[in-house]
């Protein structure tokens, strides 16, 4: 009888669960798109100050629920020492959002260097990947066509679920973990 129950209970609370690795380099806003995600998605969940966010070493965890589907959030450090662990967590991952900091004209060239080499990960092939162009709000920012998104809580909206689409539509060649 506990086992049937157990069964039951499992099937109508089980949750699809995903992961996806926020990369980019130090300073460029992951840990900050990552809390307002949060904050977007968990109706509880208070935003840390952003003036007291600072670079992360190692990883930052985040998770949300929509529905039946769970995204956990590996937010992790974008110091040039760290990147070389990024490819640690890209067979376990189902997307990708990479952020580059617009506002740093000096850094843009190294950004795009971390951005090919994870796009030239075979193990990333097939696995839907956000470029979020940060901190457009700022005077400084540069101009690129055909890449903006604004930091506005609509877009981090639409990038979450668009991702979402993208995890379950490539769920057979990456079939997610059941959560409870």
């Amino acid at each position: 009888m506990y086992s049937l129950l157990s069964g039951l209970w499992h099937h109508l609370f089980r949750k699809d669960e995903y992961f996806v690795v926020i990369l980019g380099l130090d300073n460029a806003g992951k840990t900050t798109f990552l809390e307002q995600t949060k904050t977007k998605f968990n109706a509880n969940y208070k935003m840390l100050n952003p003036k007291k966010i600072t670079s992360t070493v190692g990883l930052n965890i985040g998770k949300i629920d929509i529905g039946a589907v769970r995204l956990n959030f590996w937010d992790l450090g974008g110091q040039e020492e760290l990147q070389s662990l990024w490819d640690k967590y890209y067979a376990e991952c189902h997307g990708v959002i990479f952020v580059v900091d617009s506002t740093d004209k000096e850094r843009l060239k190294e950004s795009h260097q971390a951005f090919d080499k994870m796009l030239n990960s075979d193990v990333l092939k097939g696995v839907p990947l956000i470029l979020i162009c940060n901190k457009q709000d700022l005077q400084s920012t540069l101009q690129h066509r055909g890449v903006k998104s604004n930091f506005s809580r609509s877009n981090v909206q639409e990038s979450i679920t668009w991702m979402i689409q993208c995890v379950k539509r490539n769920s057979l060649s990456r079939p997610p973990t059941n959560a409870l």
